[in-house]
């Protein structure tokens, strides 16, 4: 055992030399590193065009984007009015559609069933062919990188720049866990910088509470998605007016967040003829538009974080379960106790 630890240890060493040399060298390649100044750096990087605001602030050239929102509350319908967007603006766009049928994507964009909308032509749209999905036949291993290349061939075959994947968990059907989440945002973000893509991910949201702030941790997977993603925003309902959908940012890395809790934007879903998209409204709070606890709910709450403490659950699985964060259950027991 003792040599088998002297030869590791002493074949580390040999290879480190070898890149300690490649570093006195001045090579900017040190084995898989680029090392340079932080000067260089700036300066070689001040030599490429700036990137493009692609929407609004919210999404910039070269990111991974991620949206996401609850059930039915529009995610699909805003990321196709971005996709158009981009489209109108110069930029070869293509939808990954794993949520609706052909006929179910025609009727959003139509008047019942005719007087289709005009999208420009360079927006496309996939979605899977079932009878080419024998993965095994095709040689791959599993499912996920049976998707994987088929989605790096089409976007070479098209053009594209900007990818637009609706939604993460058919090409993962765990996001939440990170050993799901991680092999796919990694394959994401080599695509990204092999081809040079922009991409717009799209998520959900478990089951939250209404009453609280959207944050980072809302979303499934919420973990290893964020760190993988460059910026992100949540699609939230009004709790007092079901009609209205807010947009509030929570991360965004290539400049400052301009729709935060106290900044959200408002919009309403609008069909006028043909084009089903997100109107906008206006800027608001989002306290505004939480769900109001009544002291019948809030007593409720109390009772049941009491009844599940007392069968001895952890402070996060009650939270999970009620929808509330720990820290609160944890401040109503405590009051409890004090009594």
């Amino acid at each position: 055992m003792q040599d088998t630890e002297n030869i590791t240890v002493n074949t580390i060493g040999e290879h480190a030399s070898k890149l300690l040399s490649e570093l006195e060298s001045k090579s900017e390649s040190v084995g898989i590193l680029t090392v340079k100044t932080a000067n260089q750096w700036t300066l070689d990087a001040s030599q490429r065009p700036n990137p493009r605001d692609l929407y609004h602030g919210l999404w910039y050239e070269g990111e991974v984007l991620m949206i996401f929102a609850d059930t039915n509350v529009g995610k699909s319908i805003k990321a196709v009015q971005i996709g158009v967007h981009v489209a109108e603006n110069g930029l070869i766009v293509l939808y990954i559609d794993f949520e609706l049928s052909d006929k179910q994507f025609e009727n959003r964009y139509a008047n019942n069933y005719a007087n289709h909308y005009r999208f420009p032509e360079n927006f496309y749209r996939a979605e899977i062919n079932p009878e080419q999905a024998d993965f095994q036949a095709r040689g791959f291993r599993t499912i996920e990188d049976y998707l994987t290349a088929s989605i790096r061939n089409a976007i070479v075959q098209t053009g594209a720049t900007v990818v637009i994947i609706d939604n993460l968990t058919y090409l993962r059907t765990e996001t939440e866990k990170a050993k799901d989440a991680l092999p796919l945002m990694k394959n994401l973000k080599i695509l990204q910088r092999e081809l040079g893509l922009s991409i717009l991910c799209l998520a959900h949201t478990p089951k939250r509470n209404q009453a609280n702030p959207i944050t980072v941790n809302d979303m499934a997977g919420s973990k290893m998605l964020m760190n993988f993603c460059d910026s992100a925003f949540a699609i939230g309902q009004s709790a007092q007016d079901k009609s209205l959908r807010y947009i509030k940012q929570v991360k965004c890395r290539a400049g400052e967040i301009r729709y935060d809790a106290e900044n959200v934007a408002l919009y309403n879903i609008v069909k006028p003829d043909n084009y089903l998209h997100f109107e906008f409204f206006g800027y608001s709070t989002e306290r505004q538009h939480l769900k109001q606890l009544t002291e019948k709910d809030k007593q409720e709450i109390n009772e049941n974080v009491l009844e599940m403490h007392s069968a001895g659950r952890s402070l996060r699985k009650i939270g999970e379960s009620l929808n509330i964060s720990h820290t609160t259950a944890c401040r109503i027991i405590k009051k409890r106790n004090h009594l």
